[in-house]
């Protein structure tokens, strides 16, 4: 067996120095800069882009929706095919995917081409989540990961900090929000010269190999189908929550999903390998992302909706106020990265940001349209620390327990069920919130003399078209309506924070692979306590 020294920067089985791994991370972190920094600007310029293309809420909530699903859909993908092919092809082709997808949006001249544009997004998304940590995972020994991790953090933080006020300032300009796609195409091309100069990776490939697209068709088709469920049900234009269309849709996507596993279980290489996913800390951790993608994509989404259609704020004074929650994602990644690099101990973080996250969104379930700006600030600061402390600290975690021949898979099932998660957040979310703003809104008129019927918020959200009466009665309505869906989120936080103080609290190891020391259990690795 071969040791490090604790302080040692890289584990010898790499092969790679310190250097030689930051070099490789510029171009990797240069893509995933560019794939973040669309999903951000995209965020705060969502209420100018729906309202100029006559959306709905529903549909705002899609154009989330539909990209996350097919981020978490090619995620397996992405990640099975990390495990058979060159990883540095499948990055470069990920970048050129998503490429397309920002030059389609940047033309979409209504909702339904913007959502196909929005899918071809996600694809790519998806091939550079997964590959990113993969990647990382087979050049750095999981006790070293923590400080690269920062650094993934860091990007992260930077992008979402820097997206919302680039998207609201490009919105505010004589560009239009048609540039907030336009603008990540040169960002990708020059990651891709990055890659091509900075990454070099020998190529893996195996005879015989089977990718299984009937697993993932299924899997995606049961999602789908659920999603379209959550969205349209108890909307007086579609169908009822206890209705024949209801029950068709989810015995439907149930049976899709119970047909996925069955399939997975037969696959010669599943998509989703059900050995790795039920291993326990694999499991758990699957379990935490779910409930962390459901509050962190799900619940924040619709801050930048809160500041523009509920205070009136513009795009750009919207992107600065959600400073202080990527503030925050900043200070937990890179502060967590480094503790955990320099003191081997991985668990504390995690449980620590699970408790923040349930902090955060119960503090901001208390949102209404008159809340102070300085306490929003605060709340959405602990939410940020819990985010930071918790999201790659758990996918370290899971990479700690499998051999280096899986951690593409197993790297990208927990990124999956994460943004699955986050898919599942927005759509329902995003229903409870028209919702309640129709109902709050019909009160709001009924007060003033006006009846609607009930139907008053679930149209147009070009808010700033219509007489200042009916404005000041929907942006109260959104304000008070948005606290709603935070309480919800500090629900799942509950259950990530059970799932997280349930995970084995196994040591990092020093080494890349895990089968150099053999024949251990993971009981038999786990410190007693």
């Amino acid at each position: 067996m071969t040791h490090t020294d604790s302080a040692a920067p890289t584990a010898p089985e790499s092969g790679m120095t310190h250097r030689q791994i930051l070099e490789a991370l510029v171009g990797l972190l240069a893509g995933l800069f560019t794939a973040l920094l669309s999903t951000t600007i995209v965020a705060t310029a969502l209420p100018t882009i729906i309202g100029d293309l006559q959306g709905s809420q529903t549909a705002y909530a899609w154009v989330i929706t539909t990209a996350l699903l097919a981020n978490a859909a090619s995620t397996p993908i992405w990640g099975k095919l990390a495990d058979l092919f060159n990883k540095k092809l499948l990055v470069q082709l990920s970048l050129i995917i998503f490429v397309v997808g920002s030059i389609v949006a940047g033309f979409a001249h209504n909702v339904p081409v913007l959502l196909v544009a929005r899918v071809i997004q996600g694809i790519g998304m998806g091939g550079l989540t997964a590959l990113v940590v993969a990647i990382i995972g087979s050049i750095v020994s999981p006790r070293e990961r923590g400080r690269y991790s920062g650094y993934m953090g860091a990007v992260m933080a930077v992008s979402m900090s820097g997206g919302p006020i680039l998207g609201g300032v490009i919105v505010d300009s004589p560009l239009g929000w048609r540039w907030t796609f336009f603008v990540c195409v040169p960002l990708a091309v020059v990651a891709l010269v990055l890659l091509q100069r900075t990454l070099h990776l020998d190529t893996e490939r195996k005879s015989d190999v089977s990718i299984d697209w009937l697993g993932a068709a299924l899997l995606t088709a049961g999602v789908s189908v659920l999603l379209i469920w959550v969205s349209f049900a108890g909307k007086a234009d579609y169908y009822a929550w206890m209705s024949a269309q209801s029950a068709i849709l989810v015995i439907t996507g149930l049976a899709l999903l119970a047909l996925t596993v069955l399939v997975e279980s037969k696959a010669k290489d599943p998509i989703i390998p059900l050995k790795i996913v039920t291993e326990r800390t694999t499991g758990l951790a699957i379990i935490a992302s779910v409930a962390v993608g459901i509050g962190m994509f799900g619940a924040t989404t619709f801050l930048g909706q809160y500041f523009q259609t509920a205070r009136g704020y513009s795009p750009t004074a919207a992107g600065m106020l959600t400073i202080p929650m990527v503030a925050g994602m900043l200070v937990g990644s890179v502060v967590s990265g480094q503790l955990i690099t320099r003191f081997g101990k991985w668990k504390p973080f995690v449980v620590g940001g699970s408790i923040l996250l349930i902090i955060g969104f119960a503090l901001l379930g208390t949102l209404d349209h008159e809340t102070g700006l300085v306490p929003v600030g605060v709340y959405m600061a602990i939410v940020g620390l819990g985010m930071g402390s918790l999201m790659q600290n758990l996918v370290l975690a899971v990479q700690n327990t499998v051999s280096v021949q899986n951690i593409g898979a197993a790297s990208s099932s927990v990124a999956f069920f994460r943004t699955f998660g986050g898919a599942i957040g927005v759509s329902v979310l995003g229903s409870v919130l028209a919702t309640r703003v129709a109902d709050l809104s019909a009160q709001g008129f009924a007060a003033i003399g006006i009846d609607t019927g009930g139907s008053a918020a679930g149209g147009n959200l070009d808010i700033g078209s219509l007489p200042e009466p009916i404005q000041l009665v929907i942006r109260a309505a959104y304000g008070d309506a948005t606290g709603r869906i935070f309480l919800i989120a500090a629900g799942f936080a509950v259950i990530a924070a059970i799932a997280v103080a349930l995970l084995p609290n196994r040591p990092l190891r020093r080494t890349i692979d895990l089968e150099v020391e053999p024949g251990l259990t993971e009981e038999e690795l786990a410190p007693r306590s």
